[in-house]
């Protein structure tokens, strides 16, 4: 009697098992919209469900215990989802973790809370990752120069930049558009904001802001730029203490001698670079190679590299996707020109022939930096005015994805990278 009963549980116990309901997001070609599935995987998180990254699996799928609010989420968001039975996603898990077979499991148990680094009066054309963001149904905080200043990054887990010049020249936009309203309202903001905090230059304004933000990543922050703010950024901290701006900026002449005293030590990515010193040149310096290039647009693809996913699973999680080529995409920086990139950097994406990196990764302390070159993926050429990008057109976006990989990114349990 006593073995009957102890078979029945067993029996019991494994009917269980093998009906019990997980979910998997696919992320490969079977799912209809990848860029609201990293939404739903947000909107797991910030309800204290775990979520299981699985690295190279189906284009780093999703796997999550089944809830009926989830599946209805997925439904009305139209991300589409399998439902397996353990059994199912146990067999997955133990197909993943052999040694010769490149994927892996990452797990994630929380939300990072984001900040978006803007101004206040931001236009639709300014930021590709607001869009996708917003379109993705993933929540953000906006702040500027104020907040960081006084101490606001503390509080969040990532950090935007994006179409922002951190050296004081408003974009080099002066010789085209300084007679545009927008032009004049973000001088006026910028100067305004530089005097309420005791700054007699933006320059000096901006330059605070981005040892604040150096230090919020060597503390364990995440950060993640584009286009100008990429190259901007590292230019006004190799420049902090000099004066790099034209007087039409800041009222007086530039060093002359500026060049000489760049301290490419305190960089995140780029060294021995020159500064483009003609103010009616729409460059900051020879970083980017969007004025060089000769690369046409049907030709204009980079390629992802392959990592292991389970000795360098940061790189494999940042470049997770279900295109290995990616379509090119133009901005005021474009694209970074290899030979300056600092050797201890690592390119997840590079445009070969033409000896380009667009997309590359670095630490800093305890923390991270991610920098993408371009302004928007699905928008070739993205002029000032032109409307912003409507994503419905783009549910499966390779380019936004990068961009989400970044955003989750903080969410993972990671292990340090070995190579």
């Amino acid at each position: 009697m006593r073995n009957k009963i102890i078979l029945t549980v067993g029996f019991w116990i494994f009917v269980a098992q093998a009906f019990a309901i997980q979910l998997l997001i696919p992320m490969d070609d079977a799912q209809r919209n990848h860029l609201k599935s990293y939404g739903i995987a947000y909107w797991v998180l910030q309800r204290d469900i775990e979520v299981k990254w699985l690295l190279n699996y189906r284009g780093g799928s999703f796997l999550m215990q089944h809830h009926s609010d989830i599946e209805n989420e997925c439904v009305v968001r139209g991300v589409s989802f399998e439902t397996i039975t353990d059994a199912q996603a146990s067999a997955i898990l133990n197909e993943i973790a052999r040694p010769e077979v490149n994927q892996d499991a990452v797990s994630m148990n929380k939300a990072p809370k984001i900040a978006v680094y803007t101004p206040p009066n931001k236009q639709p054309w300014d930021d590709a990752v607001t869009l996708v963001l917003t379109y993705a149904e993933i929540e953000y905080d906006q702040i500027y120069d104020e907040e960081i200043l006084n101490g606001k990054l503390s509080e969040y887990d990532w950090l935007h930049l994006h179409h922002e010049d951190f050296t004081g020249q408003f974009g080099k936009f002066w010789r085209t558009y300084q007679h545009m309203p927008w032009y004049q309202q973000e001088v006026s903001i910028n100067k305004a904001m530089a005097e309420k905090l005791g700054f007699l230059k933006v320059s000096e304004m901006k330059s605070f802001v981005t040892r604040e933000i150096n230090n919020y990543v060597a503390n364990g922050g995440f950060l993640f730029a584009m286009c100008a703010a990429t190259d901007t950024y590292d230019i006004a901290r190799a420049a902090t203490g000099l004066d790099i701006c034209g007087p039409m900026f800041d009222g007086d002449p530039a060093d002359p001698h500026a060049q000489e005293y760049l301290d490419f030590s305190r960089t995140f990515a780029f060294e021995n670079f020159h500064l483009e010193n003609d103010p009616n040149v729409y460059e900051f310096s020879d970083i980017d190679v969007t004025n060089t290039r000769r690369v046409s647009r049907e030709t204009d693809y980079f390629t992802l590299f392959e990592f292991s996913a389970k000795w360098d699973p940061i790189p494999t999680m940042l470049c997770q996707n279900h295109r290995n080529m990616i379509k090119g995409f133009m901005g005021q920086t474009t694209a970074f020109r290899k030979e300056l990139v600092k050797p201890n950097v690592l390119v997840l994406g590079e445009n070969k022939p033409a000896s380009e990196a667009r997309y590359i990764h670095g630490e800093q302390g305890k923390g991270f930096w991610t920098f993408y070159g371009g302004h928007d993926p699905e928008d070739y050429r993205h002029l000032v005015g032109d409307p912003p990008t409507d994503l419905n057109l783009f549910p499966n976006s390779p380019g936004y994805r990068l961009i989400l990989n970044n955003v989750l990114f903080p969410a993972a349990k990671k292990k340090k990278r070995k190579t």
